[in-house]
């Protein structure tokens, strides 16, 4: 990157130390900047003031001093405006087969419950499914839960009600209200019947 003269390019400045806060996933303080950018640490703080003014105006940005850095972060008044977009993003990241979203129903409209009593709903071994939904943070068990497996008990996370777009777990809509709405969704029947084909990482109980 090209050296700047300390008494010109303010402007150019700014846009730098801007860039370089964007790409970073950390702090950046402005010793770390002024040493990669060839001014004085003096330059860059007043660099980051005139940013951190310019954001002040209205704008999506603003500029936190953390941990002895600087850090860009969305303005506080878009919280939820970021976190429910972050939903949907993480929504678009997993993709779940089927088997998945049978599973995670059962869990959500019966929680807490039991590998057995997952299995006995659904009439399918879900040990891999069940798996699944728990690298991608949709479930989790107590810790302190029983150390058998099939004794274990499963439920929804915070992650699950986000994604789905839910205040809690009572904003879940009733297996009716479904049934009205999806009449022909062969999904919903196979949760509210206890009834489902295997899926991917799936064996009917008793097979090996």
């Amino acid at each position: 990157m090209p050296q700047i003269e300390e008494n010109e390019n303010m402007g150019l400045l700014e846009r730098q130390i801007e860039a370089l806060l964007f790409v970073s996933p950390q702090p950046v303080s402005s010793v770390t900047m002024a040493d990669h950018l060839g001014v004085s640490p003096e330059r860059v703080d007043r660099a980051v003031a005139a940013i951190k003014s310019l954001y002040a105006k209205g704008r999506g940005l603003t500029l936190l001093n953390l941990a002895g850095g600087w850090q860009m972060a969305t303005a506080p008044d878009l919280a939820d405006t970021v976190e429910s977009f972050s939903a949907y993003l993480s929504m678009q990241r997993i993709r779940l087969s089927r088997a998945a979203l049978e599973t995670l129903s059962v869990i959500a409209y019966n929680q807490p419950i039991t590998m057995a009593e997952i299995e006995e709903i659904r009439s399918v071994r879900c040990d891999r499914v069940v798996e699944t939904l728990l690298k991608n943070g949709l479930i989790d068990r107590p810790r302190r839960e029983n150390r058998r497996k099939s004794l274990r008990r499963y439920r929804t996370t915070n992650k699950f009600l986000e994604i789905f777009g839910l205040s809690s777990i009572s904003a879940l809509p009733t297996l009716e209200e479904l049934r009205e709405e999806c009449e022909a969704d062969e999904e919903l029947s196979a949760i509210g019947d206890g009834e489902a084909s295997c899926g991917e990482g799936e064996s009917e109980l008793g097979d090996e």
